[in-house]
């Protein structure tokens, strides 16, 4: 088995940076039907990164994951046809109907949106020709391997940092419910990260408006190697929407880590080239909003942040004076102008300013509202580190061997990487005998390995030229980049190419009856699931489904274990349920929990129904 980085591209900039950085793989949404809507693609820069990429042999690969109406289904398989001519290594998709369309031969990764979540599910999907699954972040270690040890021929992937939905992915319909805009359509207004208050059944507050359903980041540097040993063999870096400075560092950082734990057991990745750098990486630098490992090794720590859904960042100190020129601060950092500092105000609210100068505990601030003495400051903008961060120079080398031979007739220059690839390159003559043999060959041999600019790193030069040619200088560099560009190419047309897995139509579906949770959104996917002895009640609630008194999102996320008045733990709770969410218009949402299997679900109340 080979494993895998797989890096976030929002635009094919960001997608370049993540394959310079050490990404094995990249995804990038396609021109329309990614689940994010606005990082959608031309097919155009798709391309130029596929050719971009394939000299390494990292694999990109293309967002197709959003539910799709009937009159759509005819424009995504057009778009898959056309990723496949430009060479893409896999199209990610959600809607089942697509499995019924006429999709080119492309190896296939089911979305997390398909809630892939139990060995039946992901056994099910491998029969269907899907070569992988993403898995549902809510994942323990033990139960990614019952997945593995059930389906060991099915590719796992799993999310191993950046931002967490706080609902199973493909399941949360809140958005949809509230305001028209659905999350399976690309198009989530995050209604999870409002202020909500929570409130019991006869309207006492139990806790003040605040951001009760926003919870941290994940990082799992620490686990990577667990993860390994579960089945994972691609490691998924969240954050389509960010930019280039958030890919740089966040995929250097894991590219280190990864290295050291494939190295250590002796397992190779599935792509080549060495990236070079100097550049300092910390995750903590980069947007996020505190950091948990999620339900890796069960529920083992608080998940939420209700303070913002914001960048916090880093605790620098507290305020001891405040007054109109500025503050004075009791902190350990080293602050310079232009970090970003934060505090959350009397009304709870983030607030912050941009340092305009520092003199030892004494800070200037541009504009800022005088605050309490005891205020708790942030840095969530470290102007040094995301300077040498902009700044860093990062690049990607090929081991090559290089080897001249050849007469005063014609030259041949012999290059050959670390894979195995071979290819060379003609310089036809006549040429002169030098007058000094052994300096020449020496020269040539020089000139051969200034691979500077073309991403190559010479681990042998051979020279073996007898009578050694003169060759000017000019003629013998432009001869060296010939050779370097036809061996790309000859990379390029030799990585190894995926194929569609074949169909098993006799395959029931593991739950003989589904509900408007199925994402049912065109007749194809009906159809499918009739195929597959499956009874589908109602269709997806985007067909415009009455969707009051229903539930729209369902998690391992609870709110009473944030509290600490879960049953588990805390006995002798007595709360008046149901349990209520109000946010600040005063739309309410009822909580229901599932004790039995760690669940909270989110439900509207009757009546209730997208504008």
């Amino acid at each position: 088995m080979e494993y895998e980085l797989l890096a976030p591209a929002r635009d094919l900039e960001c997608g370049r940076i993540a394959v310079d950085c050490g990404a094995d793989s990249v995804y990038i949404g396609a021109p329309r039907f990614s689940a994010r809507e606005d990082a959608g693609n031309t097919l155009e820069d798709i391309s130029q990164l596929v050719q971009y990429a394939h000299r390494y042999w990292v694999k990109i690969y293309v967002a197709l994951n959003t539910l799709l109406t009937d009159g759509e289904l005819k424009q995504a398989t057009r778009i898959a046809h056309q990723c496949a001519e430009i060479g893409v290594d896999g199209l990610i998709i959600q809607d089942m109907g697509l499995l019924m369309a006429d999709l080119p031969d492309i190896p296939l990764i089911a979305s997390t949106q398909m809630h892939n979540h139990t060995p039946e599910r992901v056994a099910f999907l491998h029969d269907m020709g899907i070569q992988r699954a993403i898995l549902a972040r809510e994942l323990s270690l033990d139960e990614i391997q019952a997945i593995h040890d059930h389906t060991p021929a099915m590719e796992l992937e799993v999310f191993i940092h950046g931002a967490l939905c706080v609902c199973y992915s493909g399941q949360c319909t809140l958005s949809y419910a509230m305001g028209g805009r659905s999350g399976n359509r690309g198009q989530c207004a995050q209604p999870c990260r409002l202020r909500y208050a929570l409130q019991d059944d006869n309207g006492n507050e139990l806790h003040p408006s605040a951001h009760l359903l926003s919870i941290k980041d994940l990082n799992q540097t620490s686990n990577l190697r667990d993860l390994i040993d579960a089945g994972v063999c691609s490691f998924k870096i969240e954050g389509r929407l960010k930019g280039p400075d958030y890919v740089k560092n966040v995929v250097t950082h894991y590219r280190r880590h990864l290295d050291i734990e494939l190295e250590a057991r002796g397992l190779k990745r599935c792509s080549s080239g060495r990236t070079q750098t100097d550049m300092l990486t910390d995750p903590s630098k980069s947007f996020n909003r505190g950091f948990t490992t999620h339900h890796i090794y069960g529920r083992t720590s608080r998940l939420a942040n209700w303070t913002t859904p914001k960048m916090l960042g880093e605790r620098i100190g507290e305020v001891i004076q405040c007054d109109t020129r500025g503050l004075s601060v009791r902190t350990d950092a080293t602050l310079t102008p232009g970090d970003g500092i934060c505090y959350v105000d009397s009304r709870g609210n983030m607030a912050g300013f941009t340092l305009n100068a520092v003199d030892g505990f004494r800070l200037t601030p541009g504009r800022f509202d005088k605050m309490p003495i005891g205020t708790v400051l942030y840095r969530n903008h470290d102007h040094l580190f995301n300077k040498q961060l902009t700044k860093a120079k990062v690049e990607r080398l090929l081991r090559v061997s290089l080897a001249m031979e050849g007469s005063l007739e014609a030259l041949t220059l012999s290059i050959t990487d670390a894979d195995g690839i071979c290819s060379s390159h003609r310089l036809d003559g006549p040429f002169v005998i030098a007058e000094q043999a052994e300096r020449a060959n020496e020269t040539i041999s020089r000139q051969l390995g200034k691979l500077g600019a073309a991403n190559m790193e010479a681990t042998e030069i051979s020279v073996q030229l007898d009578p050694a040619p003169f060759v000017p200088m000019s003629v013998l560099n432009e001869f060296r980049r010939g050779a370097i560009e036809a061996h790309w190419l000859q990379r390029v047309a030799q990585m190894p190419r995926g194929h569609r897995g074949e169909m098993q139509s006799d395959t029931p579906y593991p739950e003989p009856k589904l509900d408007f949770r199925a994402n049912v959104m065109n007749p194809l996917a009906l159809e499918f699931y009739r195929i597959h002895e499956a009874e589908v009640t109602e269709r997806a609630a985007e067909t415009g489904l009455e969707m009051g008194n229903r539930p729209v999102m369902t998690t391992k996320y609870c709110i009473k274990h944030e509290l600490n008045v879960c049953p588990k733990q805390n006995p002798t709770t007595n709360l008046t349920e149901p349990l209520w969410l109000v946010d600040e218009m005063g739309s309410r949402l009822r909580l229901r929990f599932n004790c039995a299997r760690c669940q909270m679900e989110v439900w509207t109340e009757s009546g209730a129904q997208h504008s």
